[in-house]
């Protein structure tokens, strides 16, 4: 993933397989979102998209790929059962993907909720991943073949 730094949101990647990913997020008590000693939950959404592009990078290494340029297009439904997350708890954000097109479009269901399961935030996010330029054949092929084989 390449965010660095204080825009590196997620901490760590618990799980990746085929079509879902788990990460957990250690809110800070302090940083560039907090306020207050909590983190608004709108930022939630940005929580969902790094586990997105965790998923994809680890993905397109599976197959031999490397990890590529990812854009956040939006989210449907993007609904919190809270105002903040507190600082210093660790949320499980899950993302799991319901569809990825050949032309690069890709929506995932995820999910935040506490380490004991409270849900606090769900969406749908639709994100976009440019294709490869013709001239990297073999990282393309390799990419290609795992869209066939695989959601």
């Amino acid at each position: 993933m390449p965010h660095r730094g204080e825009m590196r949101l997620i901490d760590r990647l618990l799980v990746v397989d085929e079509v879902h990913a788990v990460a957990e997020v250690d809110v800070p008590l302090d940083g560039l979102f907090v306020r207050d000693g909590q983190v608004a939950a709108w930022v939630g959404i940005e929580y969902m998209a790094q586990t997105v592009a965790a998923w994809a990078g680890a993905r397109a290494r599976r197959y031999g790929g490397r990890p590529r340029v990812g854009f956040l297009l939006g989210s449907r439904r993007y609904s919190a059962c809270c105002a903040a997350f507190a600082g210093g708890s660790t949320l499980r954000v899950e993302a799991r993907c319901e569809l990825i097109g050949d032309n690069g479009l890709g929506q995932f269901d995820c999910c935040i909720s506490t380490q004991e399961g409270e849900v606090l935030a769900t969406a749908m996010v639709s994100v976009f991943e440019p294709p490869l330029p013709e001239t990297d054949n073999e990282t393309s092929h390799n990419e290609s073949q795992a869209k066939e084989t695989n959601p």
